[in-house]
């Protein structure tokens, strides 16, 4: 199955800073917050989250379609991601505006607190996927995630219209949708990937119980951080997948990221979902161990011990066919 990613393709700007953010944090004063973090640490890596999922799949052999906006600095990002075993051709590349930045900060707690500059991204919704689908093949999967809200919302339109599978991630952008458009993302999609705190946000953003929003999409795809993933669908009992535990966390970013790409490789390769849900939860804690969102490296080996010290070696043996071709 050939898979397509839309959403953000960024700088991101990592720093750390040596404290709880919690403790700097006066309860009174929430309302009129001015507060300055002295980070200990700067990193300057590539990231976006379309450009760091299509990363992941690039390193499982997947080849997939990158969807999105960069800027008249891209050249060099481009050519990490082709690479890296990305297509690129769906990327529209500004001619006034710079890459996205997404400037982040994470606490000892591995709290974070974050700020993302459009850039290019603001021509996100001149994109056209159907034309893009005429071009490149049409996809059997598109990932809808987070970028331009206008963008978002045709890419959605589109993909239904052409009757292409789709998987909802509106994640970071859940705070800038209105009620109509987060329901518009979610109606119809197969997937639906959010994180716990995304998971209530996007209840309230709706205005649909867990109930209601499972009688709408194929199956809801929660990520806990160490306590695993969750997949629930109408009617069935919930399935819950044991994290990957690490115990060399250098960076918190892009594991959710990672978590996707190694999940929508095992839906291309038709596995059951639990077994893509493990791959997926190796992929991350992988990422974890990297500071940066593609600066991980994969070996089918390391991925096979991880998953068969996790999930047991039935379970390792059922995956490492795949893995052969992974870098």
């Amino acid at each position: 199955m050939r898979l397509a990613v839309t959403g953000s393709i960024a700088t991101d700007h990592l720093m750390v800073f040596p404290g709880r953010f919690a403790e700097q944090l006066i309860e009174e004063q929430l309302e009129r917050v001015s507060l300055s973090f002295l980070a200990d640490r700067l990193e300057v890596r590539r990231g976006g989250v379309a450009a760091n999922i299509t990363f992941g799949l690039g390193l499982l052999g997947l080849h997939p379609l990158l969807i999105g906006a960069a800027g008249l600095d891209f050249a060099e990002y481009d050519d990490w991601l082709r690479t890296n075993g990305v297509d690129t051709a769906g990327v529209h590349v500004s001619e006034t505006l710079h890459t996205a930045r997404f400037v982040c900060t994470t606490d000892t707690d591995h709290n974070q607190i974050a700020t993302f500059y459009a850039g290019a991204m603001a021509e996100a919704p001149r994109i056209d996927l159907a034309a893009i689908a005429a071009r490149a093949g049409t996809p059997g999967l598109v990932l809808v995630g987070a970028d331009e809200p206008r963008a978002m919302l045709r890419h959605t339109a589109t993909a239904h219209r052409l009757r292409i599978p789709v998987a909802a991630d509106p994640s970071q952008q859940l705070a800038r949708l209105d009620r109509p458009q987060a329901r518009q993302l979610v109606e119809g999609a197969r997937w639906l990937f959010t994180n716990e705190y995304e998971a209530a946000l996007l209840q309230e953003r709706t205005g649909w119980s867990e109930h209601d929003l499972l009688d709408r999409v194929g199956t809801w795809i929660t990520t806990r951080g160490a306590d695993g993933v969750s997949l629930a669908r109408r009617g069935e009992p919930r399935l819950t997948v044991p994290a990957v535990s690490t115990d060399k966390i250098a960076d918190p970013t892009g594991a959710g990221d990672a978590f996707r790409a190694g999940f929508l490789a095992g839906q291309a390769w038709q596995w059951p979902h639990e077994q893509a849900a493990r791959l997926g939860c190796a992929l991350a804690a992988t990422a974890l161990e990297s500071v940066g969102t593609q600066e991980y490296k994969l070996l089918a080996s390391d991925l096979v011990t991880r998953i068969g010290q996790t999930y047991g070696h039935q379970a390792a043996r059922a995956i490492e066919p795949r893995l052969a071709g992974a870098a």
